[in-house]
């Protein structure tokens, strides 16, 4: 057999590989959604979910399906799957594997500009969204070029953002204290969790997060020539600053659009996109972004579907057991990479 046939073969295999992997994503969030439906502090059967969604407006099980439910599984997903996607091209762009928008301060620069559109503009539903963008764009290009103007080191990266992360949370404290009645509810949005979230509240950031996910896959083509590296990319046509500064503000827009109504939730764009890799070690880079936001999709689902189960009639706040699952992973991610700089 002639090596074009062998490469021929070999790329089948992949390509078959990948889509079952996609196939058994899609499962696992199709799995979660009905779980999400199914459970909570009344467990409703199979049935009751399906009137629930198309029976009587007075009945009870419609409205825990419309008021309670449904908002919450449509939440957990967008969030997951924005979450996982912006982590996907922020460590394609910035070359480090740790990048994440919880990571880096990202979500902290989101949360601050959307509490000060809370405290300065209460009731103003669109507000909260477009300062949520701004505050994670400003947030993304502070870390960037301060990271550059240091030396761009992986390490420089990170504690460029730690130290933005921090500055950024403070502020946030701040207007807890110069607005603690307006903002009664901010402690729950520091944690994060998608209690007492509404379709209403959801429709702006969905509408954003639906354009930024078709954005990235239609753009796949050229992250993965950033992939390369700038000099590559311009070596093969691609006006790399052009489309750099394209990508930040689209990992920006889908974790502000998250964090507007999901609050600071962490380490969902650090731990998707490595599991993502582990399943796809060959996948192109759309296949890529597509899997990362069914599985960030499915995760965080899950996760919300456990934190509000687990403990009932209690909630455990989403955002501390993704903490739970996150840290360890971020500690291991940080001994290969060092490992891997040693060797």
């Amino acid at each position: 057999m002639n090596t074009c046939g062998i490469n021929c073969m070999g790329n089948r295999m992949d390509n078959g590989k990948n889509g079952a992997v996609l196939l058994a994503c899609l499962a696992a969030l199709i799995f979660s959604a009905a779980l999400a439906l199914n459970l909570g502090a009344v467990r409703l059967t199979p049935s009751e979910v399906f009137q629930g969604l198309f029976g009587s407006p007075n009945d009870a099980a419609r409205q825990i399906m419309l008021n309670v439910r449904l908002p919450r599984l449509l939440a957990g997903a967008m969030a997951g799957a924005a979450l996982a996607v912006s982590g996907v091209i922020l460590q394609t762009i910035l070359s480090n594997p740790l990048a994440a928008p919880g990571i880096i301060g990202v979500n902290a620069g989101a949360g601050l500009f959307a509490a000060a559109a809370m405290a300065l503009l209460p009731g103003a539903f669109w507000a909260v969204p477009v300062s949520a963008f701004l505050g994670a764009l400003l947030t993304v290009l502070l870390v960037y070029g301060a990271a550059r103007a240091a030396g761009a080191s992986r390490t420089t990266l990170i504690l460029s953002g730690v130290a933005v992360s921090s500055l950024m949370t403070a502020g946030i404290n701040t207007l807890l204290s110069l607005y603690p009645d307006i903002l009664r509810g901010l402690r729950d949005f520091q944690t994060g969790g998608f209690a007492g979230v509404s379709i209403r509240q959801l429709l702006p950031a969905g509408v954003v997060i639906t354009i930024g996910l078709l954005t990235a896959l239609f753009f796949g083509g050229e992250l993965s020539v950033l992939s390369l590296g700038e000099d590559s990319a311009r070596a093969l046509g691609l006006n790399a600053g052009l489309f750099r500064f394209l990508f930040l503000g689209l990992a920006a827009a889908l974790a502000g659009a998250a964090v507007s109504f999901s609050g600071l939730l962490g380490f969902i764009g650090l731990i998707v996109p490595h599991m993502a890799k582990l399943l796809l070690p060959n996948g192109g880079k759309r296949m890529f972004i597509g899997t990362s936001a069914i599985m960030g999709a499915a995760f965080l689902t899950l996760c919300d579907t456990a934190a509000r189960t687990l403990f009932s009639p209690g909630e455990l706040p989403v955002g501390v057991l993704a903490a739970y699952l996150g840290v360890p992973l971020f500690m291991w991610l940080l001994y290969r990479d060092r490992r891997r700089r040693r060797d």
